[in-house]
């Protein structure tokens, strides 16, 4: 079951022992017991009540919080490599492209919209359950065209840059026949790897309303817009902007100590 969800179901259940229980229930025992002390009242209420009590606060903090605020993710495969790590955890801005309402997913805020170069988190078009991460390249209008591993967008080649490939990558990279690139596309300025040993398919393209073309920074193994398409508005979730805590399981476990605070550019 998706965990916004469940956070909404429990919420729920929760809120209505709640409303039943001032209502109903609270009054029932204080006509039972007349005039007893309030500690044998608190002590006579349904254990069910109490947890209820209890958790629906706190369930309600962490339902809002998520829903509209931030939302934590976990990275889990290197496909937006070297910018995120495989087992870095991450933060989401859910307002950063307007307020949707939870578990409906609807726009009723616009805020402000994906740029060239967001790192952004979607529902994948294929299995809206699944969560993808993948760095915006096209906007609604733009045509982008892919050949010979050069990113065209509108008719302007995408600036890159040769630059040296990070030894602490050597594990999280997989493959060692990757080149470290410097790119520049919208605000912002990233790293991405090319395989030397893969060839990419060629394509050009036009991205349509309402729609984005995605990539992820690791162009050689991800799984992105050249091959199942465009991403729509209504499947963003949020923007991807801060590294609070790594883990590295591919290197064989241990904090990535270097990796907590970083913000994602």
């Amino acid at each position: 079951m998706d965990f916004a969800l469940a956070l909404f179901i429990a919420l729920v259940i929760t809120g209505a022992i709640n409303y039943w229980d001032r209502f109903f229930g609270q009054p029932r025992r204080s006509a039972k017991i007349g005039s007893t002390t309030g500690k044998i009242k608190s002590a006579s209420m349904p254990l069910l009540v109490e947890y209820s009590r209890a958790f629906f606060p706190v369930i309600l903090a962490v339902f809002l919080l998520r829903s509209f605020v931030i939302e934590p993710f976990r990275i889990p495969s290197g496909s937006m490599l070297p910018s995120l790590y495989i087992g870095d955890f991450i933060l989401v801005s859910k307002f950063s492209y307007g307020l949707r309402l939870p578990i409906l997913n609807t726009r009723v805020m616009p805020v402000g919209e994906p740029e060239r170069g967001d790192v952004m988190v979607f529902r994948f078009p294929k299995d809206p359950s699944t969560n993808f991460i993948k760095r915006v390249i096209g906007l609604p209008g733009d045509v982008i065209t892919y050949r010979g591993k050069r990113l065209t967008v509108n008719g302007e080649p995408v600036v890159v840059q040769k630059t040296e490939l990070l030894p602490e990558l050597t594990a999280q990279r997989g493959q060692r026949s990757l080149s470290s690139f410097l790119e520049s596309i919208g605000q912002s300025e990233h790293a991405i790897f090319l395989d030397d040993n893969r060839h990419s398919r060629s394509l050009k393209v036009s991205v349509p309303p309402g729609h984005f073309f995605v990539m992820g920074d690791n162009r050689d193994h991800s799984n992105d817009s050249r091959y199942w398409g465009f991403v729509p508005k209504e499947n963003i979730v949020g923007k991807a902007f801060f590294v609070w805590f790594s883990w590295d399981s591919p290197g064989g476990g241990g904090v990535n100590w270097h990796r907590l605070g970083t913000v994602i550019q």
